[in-house]
Parts: structure tokens; C-alpha cells; sequence
């Protein structure tokens, strides 16, 4: 997993929480990097599922919620990063139904070695997109609080269903609606 998805969730974690929840919850891991992550560097994904889960522990606050605050978050990250991405495009739905075929081919010309998610277009129609999510890290929340965060960059709104096609989060049906 690339280090910047770790260097900002622990900064979100210290915004929202503190530093000392930040060193909480590194010290509570059994980490192979310690917890020193640069964010080109590449690090295991059961680091950051020790992350989510020591934090969850310690908030009381659900892996999946987790998961949509920092997509909400990442997105930010996007937007600044790499504005003229977005600028692309003009709606939300041109914008989620182009991740496979577009954004993910990007995002793997700058991380050559990331792992990413595949999304697969089943219906899409001027207002409306049904995508299958495939990933083995069953981050199908990390991946609705970005799409959340797609409809306001457009200033628009969508019902988002999530239905789970296999029970461990790996495959997911997302149906969304424009409203």
C-alpha cells in the first residue's frame, strides 16, 4: 500500500484526534515500519488495518465510518494534488464511471506498484451508475466516502446503495443514483 494512503491517515488522525492518539495507536501495533512512513514509500496493508483497528478500539468509532472520514479526507488530498484530474470532468458520473479506464491508469503512471481496487461499469445512464467493487482489502467504505465527496466537488448530491455481493466486503455492487 503506498505511504501516502498512511502519512494521511495519521495526519487526520492527529487533526481529529490528537497526537498523542497518533502515538496511541502506532505503540499499540505490531508494525514493521515502526510507524515511519514516507508517502512515496510502500508498506503491508496489515499495518493499516492495525491502525484502523487500534483506532476504532480507542473511539469507539466503527472500521467502515473510519473509512468514509478519510476518504472524505483523501479526497481533499486529490483535489490539491492533482486538480487538473478532476478538471477533467464536468459531472459525477462521467467522472466514477471513467476510474477503471482513466483515474486508475494515472494514478499508476505516478505509483507504478500500487494495488488498486477494480471497478467494474454494469448500467450507467445519464443519472445513474451501477459499479462492482473488487479488492481483497474490502475498503468499499474508503471508496463510498470518495464518491460522496466526487458528487459535492461537482456541487451535486446521489443515493448511494451499497450491496455486499460476498459477505467479507470484497466484491460490492455500489448503485448510485443522481438526485
Amino acid at each position: 500500500m503506498k505511504g501516502i494512503v498512511f502519512t494521511e491517515f495519521l495526519e487526520l488522525v492527529e487533526d481529529k484526534f490528537g497526537l498523542e492518539m497518533v502515538d496511541k495507536i502506532i505503540s499499540e501495533s505490531n508494525l514493521e515500519s515502526q510507524g515511519m512512513y514516507t508517502s512515496v514509500g510502500t508498506y503491508k496493508f496489515s499495518e493499516m488495518l492495525q491502525l484502523l483497528q487500534h483506532l476504532s478500539d480507542n473511539t469507539g468509532i466503527s472500521i467502515d465510518d473510519l473509512l468514509l472520514v478519510y476518504a472524505e479526507h483523501f479526497f481533499s488530498v486529490l483535489e490539491d494534488s492533482y486538480p487538473g484530474l478532476l478538471a477533467t470532468y464536468n459531472d459525477p458520473i462521467e467522472m466514477l464511471a471513467s476510474i477503471e479506464n482513466h483515474i486508475h491508469i494515472e494514478v499508476r503512471k505516478i505509483y507504478p506498484d500500487a494495488e488498486l481496487p477494480t471497478f467494474q461499469v454494469i448500467e450507467k445512464t445519464k443519472n445513474s451508475l451501477v459499479m462492482i467493487y473488487k479488492s481483497s482489502r474490502a475498503m468499499h467504505h474508503f471508496g463510498l466516502g470518495l464518491m460522496n465527496k466526487t458528487f459535492e466537488h461537482f456541487n451535486s448530491t446521489a443515493t448511494i446503495v451499497l450491496e455486499k455481493i460476498k459477505e467479507d466486503g470484497t466484491e460490492v455492487k455500489f448503485i448510485i443514483n443522481k438526485n
